[in-house]
């Protein structure tokens, strides 16, 4: 150790004395993984930044060995050794020479090799990403989503116009929140630029309590606000628009009561009266808790995916409609159809959707289907099923499903030509969308789940779970994403045809 010690002694003397000198200890960095989060301290000597080799070997299960023989080091881990040169900068990575931008010093006891190290040597011994982020003081380590958040005002207005762009592009939900528009972005951490100063009618754009949440403060003149989430060229860019509210009306003198009662006030008008027609929508994952649905041949129950579905659509309603959107459900409970409807009603819904996964008989069945309510004729074989309250009703390919249906003349009479509008728009959509449909695409049946609700309703069956190869494809991110785009491209697309 003292051989190799004096390599170093005199230039770890003066770097010592450079520190002490004044040059200001580094902040530590955090250090994010899959564990969680921690802090991470650093060194700086001559303005540059160090890590202490023995908090490595903690973090990362290496080793570390002094060879006085060689005058240097030696870090082993996973079978694969990083050899650092004592007196020069540079390394032995599995045989192969990187560069450093500095020797490795000594401090006391400690050994300090330069931050470089992490992802130039340490990385590729261990096949691991390690992402040093310098201006945010950030260390990312291994499969970690940590994109990277931008914000400015482009315009003070009013309207305001601000722009938060995500790198890369990364699913976020945006909502209005009291004073506050906040971002939800679905990630592990943000590695957030700088926090962005007021101007106009928002007051300041930072992060959130949550430490993937930006929030958007707004002023106290603030009124209506958009928000539209777009992904393009790799990013994602919310671009956020904020009116003044309207200016109140002074009023006038007070004037004498009449001797009659006076005409009620008209009702103030809404603030943004396109959103008016479908201020409100319900989604309905089915089944839940003991009724799990269909379980497709690897084990995968149709209650899981109707909710994962239903919450991706959720969010992406809310980002681009800017209107409230209700689960009947939000986790795994068991629901009877009359709470679902009730729920939906009492909410004053002006949409409802329910989402399910098929099953046949045939494991060949496949593509998404979408029923609605209609009171023409569906056929003497559907016609019969409904007398009761469970029955098979014929599906695709001469197979039956069990379905709750109620008697044709109670079906729901006053929608059932904006449910048939909203079935052929959710099917165009989800074509659009490139999800696969089946055959029979769109189809009509007095399914029970929507007789009850009153307003335009309708059922997607969105894959036959009971094929193998439509049950990977339910399961996965990607099916999932474009059922949810299809859908929220549909609902849009809805809201426009009751506004024409």
């Amino acid at each position: 150790m003292r051989r190799t010690a004096s390599v170093f002694g005199s230039a770890l003397l003066i770097a010592v004395l450079v520190q002490a000198q004044g040059t200001p200890p580094a902040a530590p960095l955090t250090l994010i993984s899959r564990e969680g989060r921690r802090p991470l301290p650093t060194t700086v000597v001559n303005g540059q930044e160090f890590i202490a080799l023995d908090d490595i070997a903690s973090l990362f299960q290496v080793t570390v060995r002094e060879d006085t023989l060689a005058g240097g080091l030696t870090v082993t881990g996973r079978g694969r050794s990083v050899v650092v040169s004592a007196d020069r900068p540079m390394a032995s990575v599995s045989g192969r020479v990187i560069t450093l931008p500095a020797p490795p010093l000594r401090s006391g006891r400690r050994w300090l090799v330069p931050l470089e190290f992490l992802p130039r040597a340490l990385a590729p011994i261990l096949d691991t990403r390690i992402d040093l982020r310098r201006p945010s003081r950030l260390l990312l380590v291994g499969d970690v989503a940590v994109p990277r958040v931008a914000a400015r005002i482009d315009a003070a207005g009013p309207p305001t116009r601000a722009t938060i762009e995500i790198t890369p592009a990364t699913p976020v939900r945006v909502t209005r929140e009291g004073n506050r528009i906040v971002a939800r972005i679905d990630a592990d951490a943000l590695d957030l630029a700088a926090p962005v100063d007021g101007a106009g009618l928002i007051g300041s754009i930072r992060a959130g309590e949550q430490p993937t949440m930006v929030a958007v403060s707004l002023d106290e003149r603030a009124g209506a606000a958009r928000f539209a989430p777009a992904d393009a060229g790799g990013v994602t860019r919310i671009a956020i628009e904020v009116a003044a509210a309207a200016p109140e009306t002074a009023a006038g003198p007070a004037a004498p009561a009449p001797p009659e009662p006076p005409a009620a006030a008209p009702a103030l008008p809404a603030l943004t009266p396109a959103r008016s027609v479908l201020a409100t929508i319900v989604i309905d994952p089915g089944h839940g808790g003991d009724d799990v649905g269909v379980r497709g041949p690897g084990g995968t129950e149709e209650k899981q995916i109707t909710l994962q579905v239903a919450r991706r659509l959720r969010a992406l309603v809310a980002m681009r409609l800017g209107i409230r959107v209700l689960l009947t459900r939000d986790d795994d409970r068991s629901m009877s159809l009359d709470d679902r409807a009730a729920a939906a009603n009492n909410s004053k819904a002006g949409l409802f959707l329910s989402l399910h996964l098929n099953a046949a008989p045939a494991a060949a069945a496949a593509g998404a289907e979408v029923f609605h309510l209609r009171l023409d004729r569906e056929g003497e074989d559907a016609r019969r099923a409904a007398a009761t309250d469970a029955a098979a009703l014929p599906v695709l390919g001469g197979a039956t499903r069990t379905i709750d249906v109620i008697r044709w003349d109670l079906a729901q009479a006053r929608h059932v030509d904006h449910s048939a509008a909203l079935g052929a728009i959710l099917e165009d959509a989800l074509r659009a969308a490139q999800v696969a449909m089946a055959p029979r695409p769109r189809r009509q049946a007095p399914l029970r789940v929507l007789t009850g609700v009153n307003m335009p309703a309708a059922l997607v069956e969105m894959a036959y779970l009971t094929n193998p190869d439509q049950e990977r494809l339910a399961r996965g991110d990607e099916y999932q994403n474009a059922i949810a785009q299809g859908l929220a491209d549909g609902i849009l697309r809805f809201r426009d045809y009751l506004e024409a």
